[in-house]
């Protein structure tokens, strides 16, 4: 079995192996790696430039409570279901060209969904946006470990965190300029990303070159669709039960019996495949199990975050869009240093285990902070605690990936990276939906209370506008029942984060027990598929694409 070496760029843009197998440099990764980030760049703006818009989309598109979460859970719950999938064809096909039609699924559904007419059409959009946004996040850790060895991979960690900071705080400002702008209006949040990801598109065709193999290969999409089924099963029971029937009902019963269902039979048909979508074996390995149970709690913390604090500052606080952008500044200001830094220092150390209990810590604390959030908390109380949560994030989403991918043979890199990402972005689909559940609940329940204590007419009013999951428009409602409205949101989002930070103490108790393996120095292309754990005690035939026969000619990515 002949081995590939890392490939450098050299003059004339022509790839070439790098002499005696030396490791790239890094000016070559930086510029190898520069439409990866970009593609990045737009993937996590596309998550995030329409938070701050929300509420005036689904406000003029005549939706709820319920719409406003799913429109956000849509896109996740696509991110989710595709993502194993992602990681699986990475480790069959061209990286590059997955990477490539990513992005155009993601051209795709922007733009339809900029041409929304209803929250139904809208929410269908978000679904393929998601399902582009999915391969984009999977396949970037995956190309990433292809040509970086793990004690490396944390300097170029830090820079894709810093890359997920810049478009997580420049998504919300641009989204929220964007909709205060009277002559471009929401739907423009929608077709911004479209230059970035035909550049994206352009700069990859260019820059990116990884060795490559074609071979016949056989996907398991049966397994795919079983554990698609079960996660919409189980998301939209969250999302229903509690306003369309109640939490103990036959619908409750038949749904999430349903959902168990459906992923006992994936198990059962992953265990047979001869080339699993997520390989069972890998749950062998103790940190993989681990880190990908910790990404599941994780991943509520990070994406309720993003969600929630755009109601807060709009709905709680009478914020403008733009305005509440600029006041998340604080978490993702801790975000990006914490990430940058953590991926410095790793580097240098090759040590790992500190920084993921450190931002197990600070998660939690940050969190259980912002569950005392209220409408008139002042503002810096809530930088502080939104700093804490950002710093705990940037410590762990991003090394929780680093720990797993350390433990895996090369055959089994694109399918462990994408486990990790697909309990994180499980974690936030679910944790969406059941805190937006909760919230409507809460919210409905407080304003009820408000009215009542404003007398008997009042109390008639019942819900305030807000019955059915209604959102309602604080510029058209009287002084004191505003001040009700906004205290209902401020304390419905201070009981969210709170009912969110027990999950991040569950991630700190799971990566307490993760044990630390020193990072290797070599990259995934050159370790040997036998010194993974993971790997079993059976020897495993190298598939992965840095792996070729030496009766195979391999070619360059670089023609897609």
């Amino acid at each position: 079995m002949a081995t590939t070496t890392p490939t450098g760029v050299r003059g004339g843009g022509q790839s070439e192996p790098m002499p005696d197998g030396a490791p790239m440099t890094h000016p070559q990764i930086m510029k190898a790696l520069s439409g990866l980030m970009l593609g990045m760049f737009v993937a996590i703006l596309s998550s995030t430039i329409v938070s701050n818009a929300l509420p005036q989309i689904i406000s003029d598109l005549g939706g709820t409570q319920s719409s406003y979460t799913w429109v956000v859970t849509a896109a996740l719950l696509s991110m989710t279901a595709t993502t194993p999938l992602w990681g699986k064809l990475s480790d069959l096909f061209s990286k590059k060209l997955l990477v490539q039609i990513s992005l155009v699924i993601y051209v795709l559904g922007s733009v339809v969904a900029g041409l929304s007419q209803n929250t139904g059409m809208l929410i269908a959009c978000r679904v393929v946006q998601g399902i582009g946004v999915g391969g984009l996040s999977a396949l970037a850790q995956i190309v990433m470990a292809a040509m970086i060895s793990p004690r490396e991979r944390g300097r170029y960690s830090g820079y894709l965190g810093a890359v997920f900071a810049v478009a997580t705080v420049g998504g919300p400002l641009l989204g929220g300029v964007i909709t205060d702008t009277e002559w471009l209006g929401w739907r423009w949040c929608f077709y911004v990303g479209v230059p970035f990801a035909i550049i994206a598109l352009i700069v990859l065709q260019k820059t990116l070159r990884l060795p490559v193999v074609r071979r016949d290969v056989k996907v398991d999409w049966l397994g795919a669709f079983l554990i698609s089924a079960a996660v919409s099963t189980l998301l939209i029971w969250v999302t229903q039960a509690g306003t369309s029937y109640d939490w103990v009902s036959w619908q409750t019963w038949t749904m999430t019996g349903g959902a168990v269902v459906l992923g006992l039979l994936f198990l059962l048909v992953e265990s047979k495949a001869s080339d699993p979508i997520i390989p069972l074996r890998l749950f062998r390995n103790k940190t993989i199990t681990l880190a990908s149970a910790a990404s599941l709690f994780v991943g509520v913390a990070m994406f309720s975050g993003t969600v929630f604090f755009s109601q807060f500052f709009q709905l709680a606080r009478g914020e403008s869009p733009t305005m509440s952008g600029i006041l998340t500044i604080p978490m993702i200001g801790g975000l990006f240093i914490s990430s940058t830094v953590s991926g410095q220092v790793i580097t240098k150390t090759g040590k790992w285990k500190a920084f993921l209990v450190s931002g197990g810590v600070l998660l939690s604390a940050g969190l259980g902070l912002l569950g005392t959030l209220r409408y008139d908390t002042p503002y810096w109380h809530i930088a502080i605690y939104m700093a804490l949560t950002g710093l705990g994030l940037g410590m762990m989403m991003q090394n929780l990936v680093l720990a797993t991918q350390n433990q895996v043979a090369p055959q089994d890199l694109g399918a462990a990276s994408s486990v990790v990402t697909f309990f994180r972005s499980l974690g936030g689909a679910v944790g969406v939906s059941a805190l937006g559940a909760v919230m409507a609940n809460r919210v409905t329940h407080y304003v009820k209370d408000g009215l009542a204590e404003l007398g008997p007419k009042a109390a008639a009013m019942g819900h305030g506008g807000t019955g059915g999951g209604a959102i309602p428009d604080l510029k058209t409602l009287p002084a004191p029942f505003r001040t009700v409205i906004e205290s209902a949101y401020g304390h419905g989002v201070g009981d969210v984060f709170l009912y969110a930070a027990p999950t991040a103490l569950l991630a700190l108790v799971l990566v307490v027990f993760i044990k630390e393996v020193a990072l290797r120095s070599k990259p995934m292309a050159e370790a040997p598929a036998a010194a993974s754990p993971a790997a079993g005690t059976a020897a495993v035939p190298a598939v992965a694409e840095a792996q070729v026969p030496a009766q195979v000619p391999a070619r360059s990515e670089s023609n897609g």
